[in-house]
């Protein structure tokens, strides 16, 4: 963005790429499934239409699943471009609430967006990681009544005989019949340090933002230093990490919490550490 401010340069502009294409691998993502498009948003340039003050530019090319490549020149393009996630309706329902309500004449509304499986009325639920069972009354999106909630859904739920002191923000509601959610009283995950001033060791406390939940969990053991790339094992049992390593740690949640395998459920399988 704001391509007007250097007036069009082209030389900025690869200066730019490279520089972010250096940080998307860093973090372990390859720049070449990126599309990088010079615009400026105050002058609508090269937003919808193809730019007449950036003649250099010849257009951005991605690679997409599979291997193939798209290739195009305006930054609508490149949105529409991106290809629409899988809705993954056939696995057990995930659903971490985000706020929980008492509505005047319904009763206990928990709200959260569906991240697996689907939600419907009549469904018998579980909240964990306290492990409360109840049955779903009604499913609303947008105040209107649904016949099921799918994955990417923002709903909002009726319960039956639940109070709103009973389940909060962090809890993660799923299908009782189903591989039903559990909590987790400590996990192995890999961990990639971006930004630390200092060592981190055994013992070292943040808070760990995964899903809906904010809760401080405990490096209990530092087990591998790998390399962030290939995942290969660079170190046993190493004293410590810093800024740019990767590492198998096995972590203690200092309250009870839900999580999951990422292989299993992506969304309940990823979070970020901050102190």
């Amino acid at each position: 963005n704001k391509m007007d401010t250097t007036n069009w340069s082209e030389e900025r502009f690869n200066e730019i790429v490279k520089e972010v294409s250096g940080f998307i691998k860093r973090v372990g993502y390859n720049p070449k499934t990126v599309a990088f498009v010079p615009i400026s948003g105050w002058h609508g340039d090269n937003m919808l239409e193809e730019s007449s003050n950036m003649t250099w530019f010849k257009g951005w090319e991605k690679e997409i699943k599979g291997g193939a490549k798209v290739k195009g020149k305006t930054l609508l393009e490149a949105i529409d471009s991106i290809e629409p996630p899988s809705r993954p309706t056939d696995k057990p329902l995930r659903l971490p609430l985000q706020d929980v309500y008492k509505i005047g004449g319904i009763g206990t509304v928990p709200v959260g967006r569906v991240e697996t499986g689907i939600i419907k009325a009549g469904m018998v639920v579980t909240f964990a990681p306290v492990g409360l069972t109840t049955e779903v009354k009604s499913v609303e999106m947008h105040h209107e009544q649904l016949v099921e909630g799918v994955p990417g859904d923002n709903v909002g739920f009726n319960v039956k005989n639940v109070s709103v002191k009973e389940i909060r923000r962090g809890y993660v509601c799923s299908d009782s019949k189903n591989d039903p959610a559990k909590e987790a009283a400590s996990f192995q995950a890999q961990v990639i340090v971006l930004n630390h001033p200092g060592q981190i060791g055994a013992g070292y406390a943040p808070v760990l933002d995964c899903h809906t939940a904010h809760i401080a969990c405990k490096f209990a053991e530092l087990q591998e230093k790998i390399d962030r790339r290939s995942g290969k094992k660079l170190e046993d049992n190493p004293k410590f990490v810093k800024s740019g390593d990767a590492a198998i740690v096995k972590m203690i949640p200092s309250k009870p919490m839900c999580v999951e395998a990422f292989s299993d459920y992506p969304p309940l399988g990823r979070f970020a550490v901050r102190d």
